[in-house]
């Protein structure tokens, strides 16, 4: 049998250098455990030999056991030790098992969810699905729940834009005993650095094109209202600045930011006040909740939309179904998940012969009656003849 060391250095830190270290010892346990370096039924190293080795506390390293008994990782024996767990084999009788780890099941996730499961169903594999609801401790257990449940690979969309270190977030999932593919995230800092597997939206190019689409209806001041708190402000923010400025449009445009807590009626009605002051008549809100709460507030200042004021929403959830139905970039959402899919089976079909995929697919443009224009920048109708849910199906 395989012996291995767990390399754990230097004495524990207070706070978050202490939970770090765990997590880092968890991980090193989980993957020993998984990659059959203990063996099921095989005994673990004591706790005392343990914290000796790795330089934690002897209360640590039993918060870590205890952790992987409660996700059958580990079993105890009473005079005996710890031993590693007998698990489900992921043979399946042949039948390829996918975890799939989203932060929510309300909003935008569940189109995506049916391309996956459509994908998966095609290829006679099974769907196991996890919900971190935006919480890294939650997104960390998920984890282990699924490789415990003995899944073959992972479609995940992990906490990627508010962890400390996003590499190092990115280094551990790539060090998880099966292979991952991303969903909606990816290192877009890193550029060429980014070793992740990954299928996203081109956010920047969203925004990009709901920028072409004003300026080609006439509109020259054009403003941004987001919220903060998300993933995607950051390309979305991006695509917007880049596409004024190819455009050649005045700027700086005004920029109207907030958390998605702050924005409400009262918030709104400053971010239209503020907008307006600075002469702008079309504006880009991320997302449908926004832009819908931008129409209360332009039908409470008798700022007409689309006369006074076009607007383009982001994401195209609920925008159909607005007050004014809302012009709204749409994100490929089904096709994003039938993709990803694609690409895990292909990674477990081939192993590292198969090519590492960083896929990124523009959304489309569906234009309803808050832009005031059924025609693209280059005079084709875009997104007409439909309900316009959009989703890329």
């Amino acid at each position: 049998m395989r012996t291995r060391r767990v390399r754990m250095t230097g004495r524990e830190t207070p706070a978050s250098g202490r939970e770090l270290k765990f997590r880092a010892l968890m991980a090193e346990l989980r993957r020993g455990i998984l990659d059959g370096t203990w063996p099921p039924g095989s005994k673990l190293p004591t706790e005392r030999a343990l914290a000796t080795e790795t330089g934690l506390s002897v209360t640590t390293v039993r918060r870590a056991y205890e952790d992987l008994v409660a996700l059958g990782l580990v079993e105890r024996r009473q005079g005996a030790g710890s031993f590693a767990a007998h698990r489900p084999e992921r043979d399946g009788g042949g039948q390829r098992i996918v975890g799939v780890l989203v932060p929510d099941t309300a909003f935008y996730y569940p189109r995506v969810l049916q391309g996956i499961e459509k994908e998966l169903a095609a290829a006679g594999a099974r769907l196991v699905l996890a919900c971190s609801h935006y919480d890294p401790d939650e997104e960390d257990a998920a984890v282990e729940r699924l490789l415990s449940a003995g899944v073959h690979g992972l479609l995940l969309v992990p906490s990627l834009h508010t962890a400390t270190d996003p590499g190092r977030r990115a280094e551990e999932l790539l060090a998880l005993p099966v292979p991952a593919v991303l969903v909606e995230r990816r290192l877009a800092a890193y550029g060429p650095g980014d070793p992740t597997e990954h299928v996203c939206t081109d956010h920047e190019g969203g925004a990009y094109d709901a920028v072409r689409h004003l300026r080609a209806l006439g509109h020259e001041r054009l403003g941004l209202v987001v919220r903060t708190d998300a993933p995607t402000t950051a390309p979305i923010e991006s695509g917007f600045a880049r596409a004024v400025g190819d455009l050649g449009l005045p700027g700086p445009p005004p920029y109207e930011r907030d958390v998605m807590a702050r924005w409400d009626p009262d918030r709104a009605d400053r971010a239209l006040a503020a907008l307006r002051d600075a002469g702008v008549t079309a504006a880009l809100c991320f997302g449908d909740r926004e832009a819908a709460l931008m129409l209360g507030a332009a039908r409470r200042a008798g700022v007409r939309v689309p006369g006074d004021l076009a607007l383009i929403s982001y994401d195209n959830e609920f925008a159909d179904v607005a007050e004014t139905p809302l012009t709204a970039v749409s994100p490929p959402k089904y096709a994003l998940g039938r993709l990803a899919a694609q690409i895990l089976l292909k990674r477990l079909a081939e192993g590292e012969a198969a090519p590492l995929h960083q896929v990124q697919l523009r959304p489309r443009l569906v234009v309803r009656a808050s832009c005031g224009g059924g025609r693209g920048a280059g005079g084709a109708p875009r997104g007409q003849g439909g309900s316009g849910r959009g989703g890329g199906a």
